[in-house]
Order: structure tokens, then C-alpha cells, then sequence
């Protein structure tokens, strides 16, 4: 934990700031290995640009900074206390009067921002996110050992949601078959709130499952993850309950065959947008592009999204330790919709899918 706080020291001296104040829970457990959620209450990370380093939590979560490897100091509030009088009296004590201050300005709220002011008459506040994703983009091949497992689980789920499928079956009671069995391997909690979407309700990307029932006929679209260790898995599977139809092969196989363009396309070097154009390009040609209305895919690690995005127009290139998805889509309103999705990281010889289960159109009986 030391080095990633010290990467954050040598941004702080590179930007002119006095101290960097990190707050989003995927953040502060990157920087230092405290897994909690503070739900209401303030906790974050100070990074002074003397070196020192401070967490601040509230008093019930100081167990849990205790066990984690974090090595500077604890500071730690009760209910009826203010933790931004601590935050001041933290910096008087190492003789520093802020000017600026860096923060992660998608997630700091406008409210704290201003208790941070009200301590120092003309601070200046600076937005930190896109370096400390940056920091947390590449990942350690411990990362990545995580990773690989919370892909393993997520493989799980979808075998687990294929079992549940039945006539009759709601979207809401396959879900929550998929949890149940999570649970039973030692999962605590989702990567993000499970889709499975049933016939026409597939053709939403991001639909929203309720009770409706699956029929003979119906793409069954499954769209889950897993949090392992502080780290999500993120994958997509659709097959078919009973028969496919022709037109159901046909956008199933035109799917297949952009994630595996993309995929192929990917390798250290590429421009992260020639890999979404690869699989567009094969959508396109075969008459649905007006129907592909998402990027390829997004960075993925201790957030199910993070850096760096998928999208046609970035020009960033694919580097060793980068974890990102790949998942192409198809969208036909009145016919239901195809994604399929996979977990990868780049090495030097190309892309690892972590995630592993068969992408061969299944029909199921």
C-alpha cells in the first residue's frame, strides 16, 4: 500500500497540490486495503505532500483498518463528533495551511466539498479522477489472480441460471436461483444488480426484470457479476429456450463473430477504438448497425466500470495489465437481443479471457 500512496505523493508534486483527499470506496480500498462501506458517514484517505498518509473513518469501522494492511496513521470520529475539525487540526499538526487540494471530483458531493473549504480561507479544489484511475488501471498480477477467480464464479452463475430455466419461470425467480447459488460458494455480494431479461425484454441493453415469464422461443439474455476479494467479474451469455429460429442463428452468430473480431484486434499497442471498430464493422456489414448502441466494452477491476472506456473515438492503446470487457450487441425490437461478454487481460503475447463459459448458440429444452 505504501507504493500506490507514494504514486499519489508524486502526483501531488507534479500538480502543485498540497494534499490529495480520497474518498470513493473502490479508491480507498486500492490505496489502502480497507474494504468497508461508511454509508452516510465520512471515511477517506489524506495524502499530505510531506508523505504523510491518514485514513479517516468513523470509530465503528476502526477494526477494520486495523486488520487491513494499511500502515499510516488512523484517524477516527464518533457520531457526535465533526471529522472535519480532525481533517483541519491533521493538517496544522504537520504544519501545512492548504492552498490545494486534490479531490475525486465524480464523487466528492458538492456538501463535502464546502466543509473542506470552510477549513481553509481560499482553497482551490482540483479533480484528481482521471490520475487516480489511471494509477488503478494497470494491474498487478495479484489483481489479476483475483480477477480470474471472480470470473471463475461468474462462469458459475451463468450455469446456474441456464439450470434454472423452465417454462413458466419468471425473470425475478431465475435471479434469484443465480444469488442463492452465489451465495452458497462464498459470494457476499453482486458486481451490480443481475439482469436476466426474457424475449422481447432482451432487446433493452439494460432492461429491467420483473415477472415476466419465459416462453418457447425466447432468447433468455443473462448479464451478471461477482465482487471477490474487492474485485468484479462481468460477463454476458444468451441462448435460446427451445428452437432458434433463423433469424435468432442469424444475429446470434453475427455477435460471435464481432466479439471475436474485437478480441482478435486486441493486443498491446492497438488503439483502444479499433478494437470496438472491429466488432461494429462486422454488425454493420450484416445489416444491424443501427441496432449496436453501446461501446465494446469498459475497464473493469475493483469497479464493474472504470478506466479505461471501449469507445470508437479513444485513442489510448492497449498496455500490459489493462482488465477490460468486450461485449458486442444486438438489439432487434419485437425479436429480443444478443450480447455476449467477456472478461480480459492484455499481456504481452495478446488478451487472456478470464471468463470461460461456451459462447455456441444453446438451445435450451
Amino acid at each position: 500500500m505504501n507504493q500506490r500512496t507514494n504514486q499519489i505523493a508524486q502526483s501531488l508534486a507534479t500538480k502543485g497540490l498540497d494534499a490529495a483527499f480520497i474518498t470513493s470506496k473502490a479508491s480507498v480500498f486500492y490505496f489502502s486495503g480497507v474494504y468497508a462501506e461508511a454509508h452516510e458517514r465520512l471515511i477517506a484517505i489524506l495524502v499530505l505532500k510531506n508523505g504523510t498518509t491518514a485514513i479517516i473513518c468513523p470509530a465503528l469501522e476502526k477494526g477494520i483498518v486495523e486488520a487491513s494492511d494499511w500502515s499510516g496513521e488512523i484517524v477516527t470520529y464518533m457520531d457526535h463528533e465533526n471529522p472535519w475539525d480532525k481533517i483541519v487540526k491533521l493538517f496544522l499538526d504537520n504544519q501545512i495551511v492548504p492552498e490545494r487540494i486534490g479531490i475525486e471530483g465524480e464523487h466528492l458531493t458538492f456538501n463535502r466539498v464546502e466543509h473542506l473549504r470552510a477549513g481553509f480561507a481560499g482553497l482551490s479544489i482540483i479533480d484528481l479522477t482521471d490520475e487516480l484511475q489511471t494509477l488503478r488501471m494497470i494491474k498487478s498480477p495479484d489483481e489479476v489472480r483475483i480477477m480470474k477467480r471472480a470470473a471463475e464464479l461468474a462462469d458459475m452463475a451463468i450455469e446456474a441460471g441456464i439450470r434454472s430455466l423452465r417454462e413458466g419461470v419468471t425473470e425475478l425467480e431465475v435471479i434469484a436461483d443465480i444469488e442463492y447459488a452465489m451465495k452458497q460458494q462464498g459470494v457476499r455480494e453482486m458486481s451490480f444488480d443481475t439482469l436476466v431479461l426474457f424475449g422481447e425484454n432482451s432487446a433493452d441493453p439494460h432492461g429491467v426484470p420483473g415477472n415476466n415469464r419465459l416462453k418457447k422461443g425466447d432468447f433468455a439474455l443473462f448479464d451478471l457479476g461477482v465482487v471477490w476479494q474487492g474485485y468484479c467479474s462481468d460477463i454476458t451469455r444468451t441462448v435460446v429456450f427451445g428452437e432458434a429460429s433463423r433469424k435468432q442463428r442469424e444475429i446470434y452468430d453475427t455477435v460471435l463473430q464481432a466479439e471475436e473480431a474485437a478480441i482478435e484486434m486486441a493486443n498491446v499497442g492497438t488503439t483502444l477504438g479499433a478494437i470496438d471498430i472491429a466488432a461494429r464493422q462486422v454488425i454493420t456489414s450484416a445489416g444491424y448497425g443501427e441496432y449496436f448502441t453501446h461501446r465494446i466494452g469498459h475497464g473493469i477491476g475493483i469497479e464493474v466500470h472504470e478506466h479505461p472506456s471501449m469507445a470508437a473515438n479513444n485513442d489510448m492503446t492497449a498496455q500490459v495489465g489493462m482488465t477490460f470487457t468486450v461485449e458486442p450487441g444486438i438489439y432487434l425490437p419485437g425479436v429480443g437481443g444478443v450480447r455476449i461478454e467477456d472478461d480480459l487481460v492484455m499481456t504481452e503475447s495478446g488478451p487472456i479471457t478470464l471468463t470461460s463459459y461456451p459462447k455456441t448458440l444453446q438451445e435450451i429444452e
